[in-house]
């Protein structure tokens, strides 16, 4: 035998004794891990999860696993958590062990585990903080958000009444009003709604949220490590996202030019002045990179969530005419034709508030939940979850919990109303998430939602082109987000 092959030999062998051990010791390790599937190499379960429908694939294996087990998406092994009990358990008992951001591939190579939404340890802490102050104070003593909120409503009559009760898609008529909410918070100004760039940024968002949907972004989670390198669709949302991180990189560049630190207009000159502050710090976390990255997790959310939902809440309404007709009769009887609508009006109508909590709940904008990571070996229900286990909360499983919602997959207000008819509080409405990672933006979203609602059929009602009873509500792509389908309506003058 040649002494090359022999040599080839030997090394195979032991490559093969080394995979043998390794094996043998991710095995012992994870011992205590949830049931689940038994994976195949290199596909995983796969033969059990369907790329084109992750979250009915999920709640099939809670049938036969029950509300946790394991699944492995190709050689990514992950904890799923399905119903309100698991994932209360989960993410607000424990919720510290918990509290780590997991991968989420399709995007980490944007992000880098920089910005508030995809960081961990120190950082996140620092930004999440530092965050929520400037949300929540909005940092500037300028005007509150909501008169931002109704102002923008404002606009938005505007650009409805020019529709002269014809048939048009809301989309982007949606997307611009919200996405002017977010904007004036964290650039200081809001776009005229011509404005090109701005219509290419939201077309941009868009997009993005449509391509983290598909089932290539599944596969893309799945083989990061090899689909990096291939070409094909997978990469547009990457190239998607560099843009809006090209263009807030030039605010960015504009506000560090004409900052007065005494005078701070927005998100972005508040973190620079932080910035100032911290300079001299180490350990600090306010840089350059990390403020691009936080802006662009605020615009992107604060853009898309709420205007899918609003596109959704349209549907719903115009599926379930009755529906609608009692929240008019509530607000021509709350707020009538004369004023404004205003955030303290909800405590006064409490159809309607369920009304909107069940366009949320059923919209179900993000159903497999943003992937989390125990930051310790973890102790969970009896089973031992590594440090650094990805875990998947399933918050549409907790959205349609049977054992709190008497209508699971049914449009029905009640389940946020008691017999007198008021609102009542359902521990399993978690469209924001819960616990330490909860959307930061989860005050604004409700305001925004209430406020657009309102204000919208204060001034018009909702005219369908097709039948009730033809109007489809699924999704037309469902997998990290569900979007809402395309659609036109018209709007009646009232």
């Amino acid at each position: 035998m040649e002494p090359g092959g022999a040599l080839t030999i030997i090394l195979g062998i032991c490559l093969s004794c080394l995979a043998l051990l390794s094996a043998w010791k991710r095995m012992h390790k994870e011992g205590k891990l949830p049931p689940g599937p038994t994976p195949l190499p290199f596909i995983g379960n796969l033969l059990h999860v369907s790329t084109e429908e992750t979250f009915k694939s999920f709640l099939a294996l809670k049938d036969k696993y029950g509300p946790v087990f394991t699944v492995y998406l190709g050689p990514r092994r992950v904890v799923v958590l399905c119903g309100h009990e698991a994932v209360k358990e989960a993410l607000v008992d424990q919720a510290e062990d918990f509290s780590g951001r997991g991968e989420l591939a399709s995007i980490d190579r944007n992000f880098n585990g920089f910005g508030v939404a995809l960081a961990n340890g120190e950082r996140w802490r620092q930004l999440r903080r530092f965050s929520l102050t400037v949300l929540r104070n909005f940092g500037m003593g300028k005007r509150s958000i909501e008169e931002r909120i109704q102002e923008e409503a404002q606009y938005l009559m505007e650009e409805f009444r020019k529709t002269k009760g014809l048939p048009f898609d809301p989309t982007f008529f949606l997307s611009r009003t919200v996405s002017n909410v977010i904007s004036s918070v964290v650039f200081g100004s809001r776009f005229d709604y011509e404005d090109q760039t701005f219509l290419s940024l939201l077309r941009m968002i868009n997009e993005s949220f449509i391509e983290m949907s598909t089932p290539w972004a599944q596969l893309y989670d799945m083989y990061s490590s090899i689909m990096q390198y291939l070409p094909g669709r997978h990469n547009r949302i990457y190239y998607l996202i560099e843009d809006l991180k090209d263009f807030i990189a030039e605010k960015v560049k504009t506000n560090q030019a004409t900052l007065d630190r005494n005078n701070p207009r927005d998100f972005i000159d508040c973190f620079l002045i932080q910035m100032e502050k911290e300079k001299g710090n180490p350990s600090s976390e306010f840089n350059v990179k990390n403020l691009i990255l936080t802006t662009l997790n605020l615009f992107f959310a604060g853009t898309e969530t709420v205007s899918s939902t609003l596109r959704y809440g349209f549907l719903f309404l115009m599926k379930h005419p009755e529906v609608e007709e009692k929240v008019l009769q509530e607000i021509d009887h709350v707020i009538g034709h004369n004023r404004i609508p205003a955030s303290e009006d909800r405590m006064n109508m409490p159809y309607t508030d369920a009304v909107i909590h069940e366009i949320q709940r059923l919209t179900d904008i993000v159903p497999m939940g943003v992937p989390h990571t125990v930051i310790r070996d973890t102790q969970f229900r009896g089973y031992l979850l590594p440090k650094g286990t990805d875990v998947f909360p399933l918050l549409g499983s907790v959205l349609r919990d049977p054992k709190y919602f008497s209508h699971p997959d049914r449009f029905f207000p009640g389940h946020f109303l008691d017999e007198q008819g008021r609102f009542k509080k359902n521990d399993a409405f978690v469209p924001f998430s819960s616990g330490k990672r909860v959307c930061l933006g989860e005050a604004m979203a409700r305001m925004e939602l209430f406020l657009y609602f309102t204000t919208i059929l204060q001034n018009f009602s909702l005219k369908p082109l097709v039948p009730p009873q033809d109007i489809d509500i699924t999704p037309r792509v469902s997998g990290f987000g569900n979007i809402p389908p395309t659609y036109q309506l018209c709007l009646v003058p009232r």
